[in-house]
């Protein structure tokens, strides 16, 4: 960590990445550090290549996070937040790559060690209980701002603590961020409570979708760009739907498979696809996901794939056979 503070404190202009289609723990990192860099006197830019899900859009800064960068060489330093890989930012990886110094600040067992400098716990319930560390070691004192987007990253990467990953420090922290101001209902009402109609109809749809492997341990959950035009939504709006998957009876994965905004095959095989994939606990998705090139934790995975709909539901019922 000390080398990693050590650039952080050298920088001057900071690009700070999360990864596409972030979830409340990329979103709430990315804030977090946001907030602190920028009281240090640091130029800080906060980006994300897709929209950030309405439902976090309570968060401070989420305002600012801009979706195209028009020069990578301004920066000194990129940070990258809860990325397993470089690629996991999407179409800036490549000029990513290029900036003088990465920094790699993660929770994922897959990750790959990428960057200059990194901090990767796997034993952390979030990449936001790395930060939460990190900020107090870069000397910026703790504010409401600051504790909402810790909290937040730390609640729902833990599914409100009932995911396997939640450990002693999730509430520890989270105990402290409310005692700084964070009111717990008000964060669970904007993450868990608020929805608009289309999102609603959606999940109509996606519910529809659901099928089970023959031996009934698997659940696999469709969202297609078409389904997002018949409601209105956007991709963002599917953040959460495949726990209605993996809640089913008996099933020990569950798998949403979601057609990306631009679907366009680019080899001609198939569409594109991200397959997010959820285990009970007792089965370790990372190294299914790593296979097809992705990667995350034993119980929360996922990965990218061109191909049809058809044989991706093939691979992951041969999945399912495994069980």
């Amino acid at each position: 960590m000390d080398e990693l503070l050590l650039c952080l404190k050298k920088s001057r202009r900071v690009l700070l990445v999360s990864h596409t289609n972030p979830d409340g723990d990329a979103i709430g990192s990315l804030v977090a550090l946001g907030v602190a860099l920028k009281r240090l006197g640091k130029e800080a830019v906060l980006y994300n290549e897709t929209p950030i899900p309405a439902v976090y859009r309570f968060l401070p800064l989420v305002d600012q996070v801009v979706r195209r960068i028009e020069d990578f060489a301004q920066f000194d330093t990129a940070v990258i937040l809860d990325c397993g890989n470089l690629e996991r930012v999407g179409e800036a990886a490549e000029q990513v790559s290029k900036l003088p110094v990465i920094l790699n600040i993660d929770h994922h067992v897959t990750n790959t060690g990428f960057g200059h400098h990194r901090i990767v716990d796997e034993t952390a319930c979030a990449t936001a209980e790395i930060l939460y560390r990190l900020i107090q070691r870069l000397g910026v004192e703790m504010d409401a701002s600051i504790a909402a987007a810790i909290y937040t990253g730390i609640l729902t990467d833990t599914g409100s603590f009932r995911f396997s990953n939640t450990n002693q420090a999730a509430f520890a922290i989270c105990e402290k961020m409310v005692g700084l101001g964070v009111d717990p209902y008000r964060v669970a009402k904007q993450v868990y409570g608020t929805y608009s109609l289309g999102r609603i109809k959606l999940l109509n749809l996606a519910l529809d979708s659901i099928e089970l492997a023959p031996n009934g341990k698997l659940s696999m959950m469709v969202l297609t760009r078409d389904m997002l035009e018949e409601t209105g939504t956007r991709p963002e709006d599917s953040d959460g739907l495949i726990n209605y998957a993996r809640s089913i009876e008996d099933v020990k994965v569950a798998a949403l498979i979601q057609e990306n905004e631009n679907g366009a095959p680019k080899t001609g095989h198939g569409h594109r696809y991200h397959v997010s994939l959820r285990s009970d606990g007792s089965v370790d998705v990372a190294r299914f996901a790593a296979a097809y090139g992705g990667g995350g934790h034993a119980s929360a995975a996922g990965y990218s794939v061109e191909d049809r709909l058809s044989r991706i539901k093939s691979d992951l019922i041969r999945l399912a056979n495994t069980l």
